[in-house]
């Protein structure tokens, strides 16, 4: 049997990571700046985080979600002291499109009503409500396309009252990332997250901030949107949550009712998840990483925001997104083969995309700046 062959792959095999580095079969060391699309937010095998692991193994790794699991309410605890979502429940699933999925599901199941809102350049999933929301139809099959999702223009007020105008007795909910990632690190204004509170307000229906590739520490907030004072109806999370294990959550405001058998998962909140997820917040909270990415985001932008070939440098903390004068293609392959430095690309061909470990020293934000500028130097 071959492996259905769907990622495009570089011809690099890791087989060893500790901290911002990957190691590969041939002895390379890499700086690794992308962080696996964000999800290594605590760094590689950080000890803290391996013992904790190690030490649930030796306990029990799995039992189904017919139990009591105190490592679940411990999570919950910990999320919502962190997060200041004190008062909200949380849902624990496996990833970011299933997050998506339930608070979808959860929020038509609220007000009755079926249509959602989403917008241009938007990125939720490849499951089927999620990537019905999700703004590229090449990864939308027929199955997935309904004309109850509805797509708005990104900070594009104007048009976001149209629909409700038009919609809005209809719409379940609106759903939005706190920062655009795959979208090109699109940052939305703090006018435009207003408008769709107040209209949601109006209309009863649902705000869903995905949070999932821009939460956790990353924009120098815990929650992206937390920046613009607004508070969502639910909050999705998953990617950095885990550091690299698989968990995904729904933080859900109080308004909405649980009962037996509404949500559901097999995997999700099992007990290595808890404790990876648990061993994240530790280590934000006593290694002050939310502060680290804001310090570290502003002197990665400081120093290559004047370099030649980019545009303009889109940044909350350590998500960033380096505009460049022609397709990023190129210096990214540089990068990576000649400087030995993991980096991202987005939907826009000219963005390159960068997300390091919330921990990433000064000395490993320099090797990029001045591979960078070594790279686009030469162009």
């Amino acid at each position: 049997m071959n492996l259905f062959n769907v990622y495009p792959l570089f011809n690099i095999n890791p087989v060893k990571a500790q901290g911002s580095f990957l190691w590969d079969d041939k002895g390379e060391k890499y700086l690794d700046f992308y962080g696996g699309h964000a999800v290594i937010s605590i760094g590689h095998n950080h000890p803290y985080y391996q013992n904790k692991l190690k030490d649930q193994l030796e306990k029990i790794s799995f039992y189904s979600n017919s139990v009591q699991n105190n490592l679940q309410s411990e999570l919950a605890e910990k999320l919502g002291g962190i997060s200041g979502y004190e008062n909200y429940n949380l849902f624990l699933c496996n990833s970011g499109a299933e997050a998506n999925e339930n608070a979808l599901k959860l929020a038509s199941f609220h007000n009755g009503k079926s249509k959602v809102l989403y917008f241009s350049g938007s990125f939720h999933g490849r499951t089927s409500a999620a990537v019905s929301v999700t703004d590229n139809p090449k990864i939308v099959a027929p199955v997935n396309f309904s004309e109850r999702f509805i797509k708005s223009g990104w900070n594009n007020i104007e048009q976001l009252e149209e629909v409700f105008e038009i919609h809005g007795n209809e719409i379940s909910s609106v759903i939005i990332e706190g920062i655009q990632g795959v979208g090109g690190i699109m940052i939305p204004t703090a006018g435009f997250l207003s408008r769709i509170k107040e209209l949601c307000e109006k209309y009863n229906a649902a705000l869903i901030l995905d949070e999932v590739q821009s939460g956790y520490g990353r924009s120098g907030y815990f929650f992206a949107h937390q920046e613009f004072g607004i508070e969502p109806d639910m909050i999705t999370t998953a990617k950095g949550m885990g550091n690299g294990f698989p968990i995904g959550g729904v933080l859900i405001h109080p308004k909405f009712e649980a009962s037996n058998g509404l949500l559901g998962t097999t995997f999700g909140g099992n007990h290595l998840a808890c404790a990876a997820a648990i061993a994240v917040l530790d280590v934000m909270k006593n290694e002050n990483l939310i502060e680290n990415a804001q310090h570290r985001g502003k002197y990665i932008e400081d120093e290559i925001k004047d370099l030649p070939h980019i545009r303009s440098v889109r940044r909350k903390g350590l998500m960033i997104g380096i505009e460049l004068d022609r397709d990023c293609s190129e210096v990214r392959k540089n990068l990576l083969y000649n400087h030995r430095i993991f980096t991202g690309n987005s939907n826009d061909k000219n963005v390159l995309r960068i997300l390091p470990a919330l921990n990433i020293k000064k000395e490993e934000t320099d090797l990029f700046i001045n591979a960078l500028k070594t790279v686009l130097e030469k162009i």
